[in-house]
């Protein structure tokens, strides 16, 4: 059991909690990862906040007023009523057109209709508790997103077993995630990969991601079950030409009759709509018809049913409405350039730092994050820039620094790094 959920079990011992709990209850807790790092970085981080990932713009949110706009134009029904389980009918179409133009490989093949879901996490959860028993195994690479862990881990208690991310030249470790997944007992395995990847702000090049899809092939036509999990959360942020601008889910969509894969994405950072708290869930594989695809489609609806009801109605008429304005790719546009620009200047600042840096960076290109290796403490490093900079950054596994350059004003990124280069030095 996790040594936080067993900490708090112990404060509540003997006590009626500590008689009613279920075993879940029991095996959870809430971790002190990125949101215990933000909310202290909140408090504290009087300077510079490059925590949390959203994209802001003079300390506020970004956002698009093609969404904004419609908030006082809805109507009662598109507001106060429960929206269906499976989400808006006409929202669920549109997403799925929306999907066929951001990726041209997808056009032509059968998926489910993407289900709404209550944000990314929702929609990972409702996987795990669908397609993951106790004791089965999801690969994932060693930098990802924390919140795995309390979702397969914690909640659906399968085993996470990593690979290392990156070769010692720099690129994705195909061949170390290809041996991972054959080196699982059995014939069933689960894989998360998610591109831009958090916490790196990775994404593969068009050449690897046709070396991920042929170990995938070779791994299905001998046999392996996999569960393909396209955790999309930020997608459309690519500011490199060499890297792959399509989900990998269009090609794995129809490879293999033994891989089933899912595309889990929304608006939360496609279209600058963090609070909207809009997902969706999208299954496709090769010889699963419609009628197949319905039933687990139903099936998956049971599962948010019997979660959450239904997600927000408001927040899905708003998305919806918003898809029609004549400014909507625009205003996207607009915001993807800011991104962009704050990211060059990252890149290029990361590569002034002196060749006797404590500070490495892994490779990134897209996204939100970019992050340090140090040679040090990271978690002492975080605690030093917050209580001498006022300057929030996310700490991973006690040897890595995150940092969000898309909460960060172009015109303050140079003194931001500055500042980190030289705490880093000074605690080393």
């Amino acid at each position: 059991m996790n040594s936080l959920a067993e900490e708090l079990n112990s404060i509540l011992r003997g006590s009626i909690v500590d008689d009613l709990l279920s075993d879940f209850g029991r095996r959870f807790y809430f971790p002190k990862g990125i949101v215990a790092q933000s909310a202290e970085a909140k408090e504290k981080a009087t300077k510079f906040n490059a925590t949390v990932g959203m994209a802001t713009s003079k300390g506020k949110p970004m956002f698009l007023n093609s969404v904004r706009d419609q908030i006082s134009e809805l109507s009662e029904s598109d507001v106060f009523p429960y929206a269906p389980t499976p989400g808006v009918l006409d929202l669920r179409n549109k997403w799925r057109k929306e999907m066929d133009e951001k990726n041209p490989s997808l056009i032509g093949k059968e998926t489910s209709l993407p289900l709404v879901t209550t944000g990314l996490t929702h929609g990972l959860s409702v996987l795990g508790d669908m397609f993951l028993d106790k004791g089965d195994t999801v690969v994932i690479p060693d930098m990802f997103w924390g919140n795995y862990s309390l979702i397969f881990e914690g909640r659906n208690q399968a085993n996470i077993v990593t690979f290392p991310f990156f070769t010692d030249k720099g690129g994705m470790n195909i061949s170390g995630f290809e041996k991972t997944l054959a080196d699982v007992p059995g014939n069933k395995v689960a894989f998360v990969l998610n591109f831009p990847n958090n916490p790196t702000g990775y994404t593969p090049t068009v050449k690897d991601g046709e070396k991920i899809i042929e170990r995938l092939l070779k791994l299905a036509t001998g046999g392996k079950k996999i569960l393909a999990i396209m955790d999309d959360a930020y997608f459309g942020l690519f500011y490199e030409d060499e890297s792959l601008k399509e989900s990998l889910f269009g090609r794995i969509a129809d490879l293999h009759e033994n891989i089933l894969a899912v595309k889990v994405d929304g608006v939360t950072k496609e279209n600058f709509a963090w609070g909207f708290r809009v997902g969706f869930l999208t299954y496709a594989s090769k010889n699963l018809g419609s009628e197949a695809l319905g039933a687990l489609t139903t099936k998956t609806s049971g599962s948010i049913r019997a979660s959450i009801s239904n997600s927000n109605k408001m927040a899905q008429s708003l998305v919806l409405k918003s898809f029609t304005s004549a400014s909507y790719q625009s205003e996207k546009d607009a915001r993807f350039k800011i991104l962009k620009e704050r990211y060059l200047k990252v890149r290029d600042l990361v590569k002034s730092f002196d060749s006797d840096s404590p500070l490495k960076a892994l490779p990134f290109n897209s996204g939100y994050f970019m992050t340090f290796l140090y040679e040090g403490d990271s978690e002492k490093l975080r605690v030093h820039l917050l209580n001498k900079y006022a300057i929030g950054t996310i700490s991973i596994q006690g040897k890595y620094l995150r940092i969000a350059y898309s909460s960060v004003e172009l015109e303050n990124l140079e003194e931001l790094y500055s500042l980190i280069d030289k705490a880093a030095k000074e605690i080393l």
